[in-house]
């Protein structure tokens, strides 16, 4: 696969590989301070049962896990396509990090504060903004106060507000990012959205980001691994591509079928305005239907023809992927 000789890397494969090495935490150092708005320091990136892939997430997205200098947890997330509920996988997310990380027989003094970074590249929600934050608020119902915490309590979390205590929420809409880069985190945004940094760049994680993500400096087995990448997320978005346009395509034909059919029994005006939006939506649903179901058959074999070509038993291969063995012989 050919690349321009400043071409950067993808993010969301970046952090999967680059960004967990620790000669490169500055990079994520620099991302989330300008997003928090302090100084936020990496002690170390974590692992766990909910940083772990599974086949259908694959490609959708990118987790990582990982604890600042206050104790605190980081969990970062990159959705690729489209979501119905995200917004309860950010939930469960939080909910599985602060679980995965207290052991039975733990105080509660153990449960730490987690901060969930969403990075989306669809429309999720609705709203003017292309970057949200939500936090826990304990609001007096009558008297309209903040609930504080006790002295006691300020100074054993350094928190000040019970809502500070529980999971804090960002969300970057990077597609709805539509204006000049003024700040650094514009230009952050901007990097997210686009791949791109400016030569004269004064933020020092994109200084760094820019020389450590150049794919031309990729060793061989990075290049690979990256080439991969992009080849199963290109597929993704032609299978969802796809899926649509043919759903638009044969809820028109049916439309069209059904409008004549009801327009001889009711009139052909009324019939054939009723049999467009009836054959719309049963397109659009099979559409969506055929195409996931599409999307995961390729997902598979993209996954298999990987695991094959790094010299995994055609038997393991099977076990992780749900092909048969002819199939991934076949390869």
């Amino acid at each position: 696969m050919a690349y321009r000789g400043d071409e950067l890397a993808r993010f969301d494969w970046a952090m999967k590989r680059l960004l967990r090495q620790k000669a490169n935490f500055v990079v994520l150092e620099s991302f989330l301070s300008e997003l928090f708005g302090e100084r936020v320091k990496i002690r170390n990136i974590l692992e766990s049962e909910g940083n772990k892939e599974s086949e259908d997430d694959k490609f959708n997205r990118v987790d990582l896990f990982a604890v600042n200098d206050k104790d605190e947890l980081l969990l970062v997330e990159i959705q690729n396509t489209s979501e119905l509920y995200y917004f309860q996988r950010m939930l469960y997310g939080t909910s599985k990090a602060i679980t995965d990380y207290i052991y039975e027989g733990d105080k509660y003094s153990e449960v730490r504060k987690v901060y969930s970074v969403n990075i989306v590249y669809f429309d999720l929600g609705q709203g003017d903004d292309y970057i949200y934050h939500g936090k826990s608020v304990f609001k007096g119902v009558h008297t309209g106060d903040t609930l504080r915490l006790s002295v006691k309590q300020r100074n054993a979390f350094v928190k000040e507000e019970a809502g500070d205590l529980f999971p804090e929420y960002y969300i970057l809409r990077v597609d709805e990012f539509n204006r000049h880069a003024v700040t650094p985190l514009d230009e952050w945004i901007r990097f997210l959205k686009s791949g791109t940094i400016d030569e004269g760049t004064q933020v020092e994680g994109l200084k760094v980001a820019k020389e450590r993500l150049r794919v031309s400096g990729l060793s061989r087995e990075e290049r690979w691994a990256y080439d991969r990448h992009v080849d199963a997320v290109r597929v993704q978005w032609d299978v969802l591509t796809t899926a649509r346009t043919e759903g638009w395509d044969e809820g028109r034909a049916e439309g069209r079928e059904e409008g004549r059919a009801e327009g001889r029994a009711e009139g052909r005006e009324e019939g054939l305005k009723e049999g467009r939006a009836e054959g719309l939506e049963k397109g659009l649903k099979k559409g969506r239907a055929e195409g996931k179901a599409e999307g995961k058959a390729e997902e598979k074999y993209a996954i298999a023809r990987g695991m094959k070509a790094d010299g995994m038993p055609v038997e393991a291969i099977a076990k992780y992927t749900g092909l048969t063995v002819d199939e991934i012989e076949k390869l």
